[in-house]
């Protein structure tokens, strides 16, 4: 039987930055083929070199956001919320038939320890009222801390919510998460993002307050 991790290839927008990499490189490493995309397609060439250099091996590409979206077939956008919307808005014809997997906060600075809900309520309801129904949009990976992600044999002790409107996309990205070692929760319809999102900036408060880093979420009485 074909392996899918052979089948599927995964666009990580914003791909150069802190989570987005952290992930990419799990991804790859786990079998999967990985693109990272940029708004400039060269620092993306550069950094999956960076990359590969990092894990031993040539397992990452580079391209511009919508040259990897338009490759893919499950887009990642690991994306600060202040560039969610061009970036989606340059992309929305390649996600067409896609899952989209959002991990954008819709963090306020310099109060980012403070939850803030945008006019959308969430940055993933936002998101998927800007595609319209040509994507799916599950909301994922919101609640972990790029600084554990970074390292891929580190274990990330943190489970993952992932809200969603059809079950088989959240059990497809629930794969995802477990391919880089995680627990992935179904958290139910995609409206449930408001609360993961939100979850965020009261992690990054208790970091603060206690002098931690990569404060998650487990949910308890689950086997």
């Amino acid at each position: 039987m074909t392996d899918e991790k052979t089948l599927l290839t995964i666009a990580v927008l914003g791909g150069t930055g802190k989570e987005g990499s952290g992930l990419a490189k799990r991804w790859a490493l786990a079998g999967y083929s990985v693109i990272i995309g940029s708004r400039d397609a060269e620092r993306a060439r550069v950094r999956a070199a960076e990359m590969n250099a990092e894990i031993g091996g040539d397992y990452l590409s580079g391209a511009s956001n919508a040259d990897a979206a338009a490759q893919a077939d499950v887009v990642v956008l690991s994306v600060p919320y202040a560039a969610h919307k061009d970036t989606l808005q340059g992309v929305k014809n390649e996600l067409a038939g896609k899952v989209l997997v959002d991990l954008t906060v819709p963090l306020r600075p310099p109060q980012v320890r403070t939850v803030h809900l945008p006019e959308g309520k969430a940055a993933a309801l936002e998101a998927q009222a800007l595609v319209g129904d040509s994507a799916r949009v599950v909301a994922a990976f919101q609640n972990v801390s790029a600084a554990e992600l970074n390292d891929p044999a580190h274990i990330v002790d943190c489970d993952v919510l992932v809200c969603g409107d059809k079950a088989e996309d959240k059990s497809l990205v629930i794969k995802l998460v477990e391919a880089v070692g995680m627990r992935g929760i179904d958290a139910g319809p995609l409206a449930n993002a408001v609360a993961a999102e939100s979850l965020t900036p009261v992690l990054l408060y208790i970091n603060r307050a206690y002098g931690i880093k990569g404060a998650g979420i487990r949910i308890t009485g689950l086997p």
